[in-house]
């Protein structure tokens, strides 16, 4: 504990170190080279830059290098196209899977010249695409509404079941035009988002109001509108947890403000401790930055910890203290796999203290992307937004109306997961039948994993209380750091590169994600179907010892 509390201490001096000495190569490179001068860069050590994802991308090959010299005769290169998009990193989708799919490619066109015969992805939270099937009263909604003539054939009532057919028709009948090919109210359809204030009303016990609602393609553009709205300049920052979720620090960096890091204590489950807050709000401010915000995910990405009530109180009442608008990430809300931990919405917390609208300002996010549902390629999601002035009201929906409005087949899946079929309709025996029988079998895998990442030389993983993932700390033998160093690159990505090129199993590295300087993670998802979960604790556990012998002592 008392080793944990050291690491994270000095590790926003380490992050300084690195971010004066990245600085000074960068303008060395741009300044002698090829002589494009630019106005200083600040040195705060909150810069998006030193995020602790720079350090991954500083170590990564030269890729970029080659691809400016190659570029040169285009108008747009790399140097000269908006800095913002260089300092954005998104490992979720980052080397490591492209070299899985550059292998998968080789699979196809040559067979059995890797010694394996798959690659299998445990590097996104994309259930659908690990063999999860769809809900069916969602999908059969989602059907009518699509073709609507088909309602009324005489047919449909075999074919569909009867609570499917009346959402359908009360759905379209909200719908401009009965047709989802159609422009909405670019919050999204007031029906829908009706439904959804009824069902949060439901969920936490307090009132919600549809006006609050925004819905989005997703949650990721509800947290750049976020970002937008609220980064000003580099001086701006947001406070975010470390290891983080890489639409953070992306989003943080392509809006042009500061990541003020604070860090989980993975020594306590990946605690999240107020005296951390604290310390990390007071180092921003005498560095010049203006903190704005704080996010929460909870559940929490990459870590799967819940948080427990209390210290969701503690946090509330901080961010009301500070003048802190939280960002609660709540995506994997119904991802909960401990029987001693429950979810609570920020909002339920803030009310159940007393705090309304003129007290704290809070934006809850969702996304039909995860909980049993994994519906991804929908792009459905929303964001309620509380707590904040009439004005700044009117400007959050100018940012909306410029994108027009979210997908439609998105707002509808929104509504759906948040108003589920009830007892006595027809599907809900079959719907809580499908929803059980995913959420029962993620908390069977995530613990399958757990166990056997636990017997491995070297590696501690802590429980998966929820969400889709573990995060394993990995103690790496000297001679592997020398080899990733020797191959410029992080020593778990160089784990990781090795470990699919072994046995075609994809995880993303813990650099992508952020940890603290001096550690090593992996993040694996526990969405592989469980049948192939054994295969994937032989693989790994066969490749890691291997590992291990080759550059141990």
């Amino acid at each position: 504990m008392a080793v944990s509390f050291v690491m994270r201490k000095s590790a926003a001096v380490r992050f300084r170190h690195l971010f004066n000495r990245s600085i000074a190569v960068l303008q060395n490179h741009h300044q002698h080279k090829h002589q494009i001068h630019h106005h200083p860069i600040s040195s705060s050590t909150y810069s998006s830059l030193s995020s602790p994802l720079f350090s991954s991308r500083f170590l990564s090959s030269s890729s970029s290098t080659s691809m400016a010299s190659s570029d040169s005769s285009f108008p747009v290169t790399v140097h000269n196209i908006n800095p913002k998009v260089l300092k954005c990193e998104y490992a979720v989708r980052g080397e490591v899977v492209t070299l899985a799919q550059q292998l998968q490619e080789d699979l196809k066109a040559k067979p059995g010249t890797h010694p394996f015969d798959e690659i299998i992805y445990c590097n996104i939270g994309n259930p659908q695409s690990l063999g999860q099937l769809p809900i069916t009263f969602f999908r059969e909604v989602l059907a009518l509404c699509d073709i609507p003539s088909v309602l009324e054939k005489p047919e449909t009532p075999a074919l569909f079941s009867s609570d499917a057919i009346e959402r359908a028709w009360n759905i379209i009948d909200m719908i401009p035009g009965q047709a989802t090919g159609a422009y909405s109210h670019s919050q999204g359809i007031k029906g829908l988002r009706d439904t959804i204030a009824k069902g949060i009303e439901e969920r936490d016990g307090f009132p919600a109001n549809p006006n609050d609602i925004f819905l989005t393609d997703g949650a990721s553009p509800a947290v750049h509108m976020m970002m937008q709205l609220l980064l000003r300049s580099e001086k701006d920052g947001i406070l975010c947890p470390i290891p983080q979720y890489p639409l953070y620090s992306a989003s943080i960096a392509l809006h042009g403000g500061s990541l003020v890091p604070y860090y989980l204590d993975e020594a306590t489950g990946w605690g999240l401790e107020i005296s951390e807050l604290k310390k990390q709000l007071e180092a921003a401010k005498k560095d010049g930055i203006s903190v704005r915000a704080l996010v929460v995910i909870n559940p929490g990405n990459p870590t799967g910890q819940v948080l427990s009530e209390e210290n969701q109180r503690d946090i509330v009442k901080f961010c009301k203290q500070e003048g802190l608008v939280l960002l609660a990430d709540e995506v994997y809300q119904e991802n909960v796999y401990v029987p001693e931990k429950k979810f609570h919405s920020f909002k339920k917390v803030a009310r159940s203290l007393g705090y309304g609208d003129n007290d704290i300002t809070l934006v809850s996010f969702q996304s039909v992307s995860k909980g049993y549902y994994g519906e991804c390629g929908k792009r459905g999601g929303y964001m309620e937004v509380t707590g904040f002035s009439a004005e700044v009201r009117e400007q959050i929906y100018k940012m909306a109306s410029v994108n027009l409005c979210s997908n439609i087949s998105g707002q509808i899946l929104a509504s759906l997961v948040m108003s589920p079929p009830k007892v006595g309709d027809e599907s809900y025996e079959l719907y809580c039948s499908e929803r059980d029988g995913i959420l029962s079998s993620l908390a069977r895998r995530a613990k399958t994993l757990e166990e056997a990442l636990n017997t491995l030389e070297g590696v501690t993983c802590n429980k998966a209380e929820g969400a889709m993932y573990l995060f394993p700390q990995i103690k790496l033998p000297q001679k592997a750091i020398e080899a990733a160093k020797a191959a410029k690159t992080a020593p778990d990505n160089f784990y990781c590169r090795n470990l699919l090129n072994a046995t075609g199993v994809v995880v993303v590295p813990g650099s992508g994600f952020g940890q603290v300087p001096g550690t090593w993670h992996f993040r694996c998802t526990i969405l592989p179907q469980e049948d192939k979960i054994p295969a994937i604790v032989t693989r790994i556990t066969e490749f890691h010892k291997k590992f291990m012998d080759k550059y141990r002592g």
